[in-house]
């Protein structure tokens, strides 16, 4: 019985210790998918009296009838097209430099790894100032190569401009750090037989350094790809709560917004919601499709 007993509890011990974390998954991500899964099929959903009128398509109807819906849903588009390939190939080459033995690197490592540890509101509303048209660094700057005024955060069509370059600025500490561990991984020794043949710095980027680091810049892309659909943080600091300076700017998470706490329509928020897990969902499918289709070819 007592040999029963202990193989009954060396079956179940296992479970025992996971039961807490599975709990915690269970409650605070399943729950709340599935229920907000749902949600987007209730119509005229009350939060208050938790009543709805039926189960349809109305919701998604409507969002895809939204001229809003439809702005944000290309503002969000562009914004990753932009800044996951602009912010993965500048990390490549800051962190080949950064990985380099030359005396005083640790400095240039610590301003790059700033960003991490400073608020993204306070660094946005900074960024606000920096773009402001009449006495911003950055058009103090451009102006000494005779470029004319750009009002960044107040002229519509370069407003998804900034909100790019700032995107691009705040990932790409945690974009160098992925990078930078891909690049303690490769062997020297590759480094080394490359400049025995007497490969330049160039060629031995392009073909050892690029060839060896594309696990990991496929992984960047898909961490910085689910990130950067989720656009949010940068946006509302830069424009003082607004989506752009005319409404112009908005986004799949900031029309959630829009939709959650000024029109309190939580199915309308709840379909939007479905629509960028779909979106993301289907370009992480994409991105591991690709990598897959490199490795085939032998290009790792």
């Amino acid at each position: 019985m007592n040999l029963k007993l202990r193989k009954f509890y060396n079956r179940i011990e296992p479970f025992v210790y996971l039961f807490p974390f599975m709990l915690g998954i269970l409650i605070f991500i399943l729950y709340p998918v599935i229920n907000v899964f749902l949600l987007s099929f209730k119509e005229k959903y009350s939060y208050l009296r938790n009543t709805y009128a039926g189960w349809n398509f109305q919701n998604y109807h409507e969002i895809f009838a939204d001229p809003k819906f439809r702005s944000a849903m290309i503002n969000t588009f562009l914004y990753v097209l932009f800044v996951v390939p602009l912010s993965t190939a500048l990390a490549v080459v800051l962190g080949t430099l950064l990985n380099s033995k030359i005396k005083g690197i640790a400095i240039f490592q610590t301003a790059f790894f700033m960003p991490m540890v400073t608020s993204i509101t306070a660094v946005g509303i900074i960024w606000r100032f920096m773009y402001n048209k009449n006495y911003g660094i950055i058009n103090w700057f451009l102006g000494l190569f005779g470029v004319e005024k750009i009002g960044w955060v107040v002229d519509s069509s370069w407003s998804l401009t900034a909100l790019i370059i700032f995107g691009v600025w705040n990932i790409l500490p945690f974009t160098i750090i992925l990078i930078l561990s891909g690049l303690q991984n490769i062997n020297p020794l590759y480094y080394t037989a490359a400049r025995v043949d007497g490969a330049k710095s160039l060629r031995i980027f392009f073909r050892i350094t690029v060839p060896l680091l594309s696990p990991t810049i496929f992984l960047v892309s898909i961490i910085n790809t689910i990130s950067c659909f989720k656009v949010f943080s940068e946006l509302y600091p830069l424009f003082n709560g607004k989506p752009g300076p005319y409404y112009n700017l908005y986004t799949v998470v900031y029309y959630i917004r829009y939709a959650m706490m000024e029109r309190r329509e939580y199915g309308v928020a709840a379909a939007a919601a479905v629509i960028l897990f779909l979106c993301v969902f289907l370009f992480t499918l994409i991105q591991l499709y690709l990598q897959k289709q490199m490795r085939r070819r032998g290009i790792r």
